[in-house]
């Protein structure tokens, strides 16, 4: 297989260039049709997150793959290329696979070992499938990335490192305010980061919780679940006004909190800090905030430093080796599905001889006893089977082991196997389930 994978992280690149990419959901599924539609990809899916964007294709040619997918990755985010290059990462191959397990285990993200992401795998390989765009290879990819991120969580502590965004965000907010109790908590936005972001604050004894929200019917349902109140945006500044602590995450375009109405929330309270929990990307929040007296904004950025040592190294590295191991075994399995359509096209064509021979045999012999007839097809059907037996078995194995495709191609030269016949195994193959663990 030939994966390829483009993109950038907040590893690679800096928030405010990755909040120029970030794409609404109609954006990745126009750079799902423009990828398919490029000269060198066949399949394609596209992770795009609130820390990484990134293009995986099933391609023929890396460096053709590499600037197609690349440019077009520019031109959707509205992005000059040359400006998007210098923070680009690639994956080819072996490379890519690894990647996009470690991806699914959480090693990857800037909170490490934390869950959301299995979910984000889960929405781009249903986003590529409804499509059109992920097939055998890609689809299975990201299935079997689903089962590596399920086992890393079952088998090792990686959990305990990978505490949320919302978690990691209100152990900064704390070195500010203190504990939450008796304090005072706005979340606008009323997703899923906003909703869990409630029931930390109301489960670690807030006052108050307000959710405000665009559309009020969700702020209410959100609110109601954890005994807090609900108003519109619209009163968003007379919220602010009494808040200890404000948490925002709308995935709006634009600002919605920006320095003037931070200012005036703070402006008659001199002694009483506010602290803003800025978890969305794009940002909610004027990066010009970070400069107002009595105001502390945190946000990705802030967080990435606080969060770039990990307190459970046993845990991720116990996940690095199920990475490495998973890999290794996806890619044998790989190797040995490639031959497995020679050894069926092999096989077809000793039957085809056997029944050739066995017409052949009627035609000369056409008075044979029929009982002597049927022994004799056995006979011949069984020394054919035990011939091919070790070798079909044996290239399997050997299949398994990088170069293992050369094993293949001297079966077909061997045995001047018809290439058409090789394909049409391919393509009836597609159908069967793609990868060694089964459907997800």
């Amino acid at each position: 297989m030939s994966v390829l994978v483009v993109g950038l992280s907040h590893r690679s690149a800096p928030v405010d260039l990755l909040e120029r990419v970030v794409l609404p959901a109609e954006a990745v599924t126009k750079l799902l049709a423009d990828v398919l539609a490029s000269d060198h990809a066949t399949e394609a899916f596209v992770l795009s997150t609130c820390n990484r964007v990134e293009v995986y294709a099933e391609v023929d040619k890396f460096h053709g793959g590499l600037a197609q997918a690349s440019e077009l990755l520019a031109r959707r985010a509205g992005i000059d290329l040359d400006e998007l290059t210098p923070h680009l990462y690639v994956h080819y191959e072996d490379r890519a696979v690894s990647h996009l397990f470690s991806v699914a285990c959480g090693l990857d993200s800037m909170v490490v070992g934390e869950s959301q992401v299995l979910g984000q795998v889960r929405v781009a390989l249903r986003t590529a499938q409804d499509a059109g765009t992920a097939g055998r290879q890609l689809g299975g990819l990201a299935q079997q990335a689903l089962r590596v991120g399920k086992r890393a969580r079952t088998e090792t502590g990686i959990d305990r490192a990978g505490r949320s965004l919302v978690t990691a965000g209100l152990e900064v907010a704390g070195q500010v305010l203190g504990p939450l109790d008796g304090t005072e908590v706005l979340v606008v936005g009323a997703g899923a980061m906003s909703a869990l972001a409630a029931t930390v604050v109301a489960q670690g004894g807030a006052a108050r919780v307000v959710v405000a929200n665009r559309t009020l019917e969700r702020a209410e349902r959100v609110a109601a679940a954890v005994g807090g109140e609900a108003v519109p945006l619209d009163s968003l500044q007379a919220a602010l006004a009494s808040a200890d602590l404000v948490v925002s995450c709308t995935g709006a375009v634009g600002h919605v909190l920006d320095t003037a109405m931070l200012a005036a929330a703070v402006a008659g309270r001199p002694d009483r800090p506010l602290v803003v929990l800025d978890l969305a990307l794009p940002r909610d929040v004027d990066p010009s905030a970070h400069d107002l007296p009595g105001v502390t904004v945190v946000d990705l950025e802030t967080l990435a430093g606080a969060l770039a040592t990990s307190e459970h190294a046993a845990d991720v590295e116990a996940t690095r080796e199920i990475v490495v191991e998973e890999v290794a075994a996806f890619l044998g399995w790989q190797r040995a599905v490639s031959v497995a359509p020679t050894v069926v096209a092999l096989r077809d064509m000793a039957d085809s001889v056997v029944r050739a021979e066995l017409v052949r045999l009627t035609g000369r012999l056409p008075d044979l006893d029929p009982h002597a007839r049927a022994e004799i097809e056995q006979t011949v059907t069984r020394v054919v089977d035990k011939l091919l037996h070790a070798p079909t078995v044996r290239v399997k194995q050997l299949a398994e082991e990088p170069g293992g495709q050369s094993y293949a191609d001297a079966l077909n030269k061997l045995f001047g196997l018809d290439p058409k016949a090789v394909e049409a195994v391919t393509r009836a193959d597609v159908a069967t389930d793609p990868t060694p663990g089964g459907a997800s």
